[in-house]
């Protein structure tokens, strides 16, 4: 357990020391913790909707602030390239999600095309039953998306590795709504960059 953790607690100091220095980024991160938080809550009486709201909401924020704010240039704090922090990354780097991202883009079009999914479903009726299956279809493409990790990092690090990063993802709405509450407040300051990234926490 002590093991576990320990890794837990490096990955997740690595993914902010790493990859949130933007208070733009951290921002996005808080609105999309919260948004999170609710599809947590959703998701016991409507999946689907539950999935909408992390989809459209959660993760269009959280990765809007990856991708468009925070700095790829050299980290002279960390001492790292932008190219070494993509290799080393545990999870979803830059070039896996865009084509996550590809395939849930591309989903709402097939159903749009073909609503019986090749006779996998039942064909939706109206707009509501088509934005209904869309959000299944994401559903299941966010649980895919983590046991497919899982499993990757399973047979190329380690099963503690892999539960860690697991834990991790679906424990960051709460961890990031903590973290990254003081966020806005920085930005409104006029503070583009989080001068204390680097400070690890003891």
């Amino acid at each position: 357990m002590q093991a576990f953790l320990r890794e837990l607690r490096t990955q997740r100091w690595d993914d902010h020391r790493y990859y949130h220095h933007s208070r733009i980024n951290q921002s996005l991160h808080f609105v999309s913790a919260l948004s999170f938080l609710v599809a947590y809550g959703v998701v016991f009486f409507d999946p689907a909707a539950a999935a909408l709201i992390a989809w459209l909401v959660g993760m269009v924020t959280r990765q809007s602030g990856h991708f468009f704010f925070e700095p790829r240039g050299y980290d002279e704090v960390n001492q790292a390239t932008h190219a070494y922090k993509e290799a080393i990354k545990v999870g979803y780097n830059l070039q896996r999600k865009v084509v996550l991202h590809a395939v849930w883009a591309g989903l709402p079009l097939v159903l749009w095309f073909e609503p019986g999914l090749f006779g996998l479903i039942e064909p939706a009726v109206g707009l509501a039953g088509w934005l209904h299956d869309v959000g299944l279809l994401w559903f299941w493409l966010g649980a895919s998306a983590l046991l497919f990790r899982v499993a990757q990092l399973w047979v190329q690090r380690s099963l503690l590795t892999a539960l860690a990063w697991a834990t991790k993802i679906i424990t960051d709405p709460f961890h990031d709504a903590l973290l990254y509450r003081g966020a806005p407040f920085a930005l409104l300051r006029g503070e583009r960059i989080d001068p204390y990234h680097a400070s690890r926490p003891h």
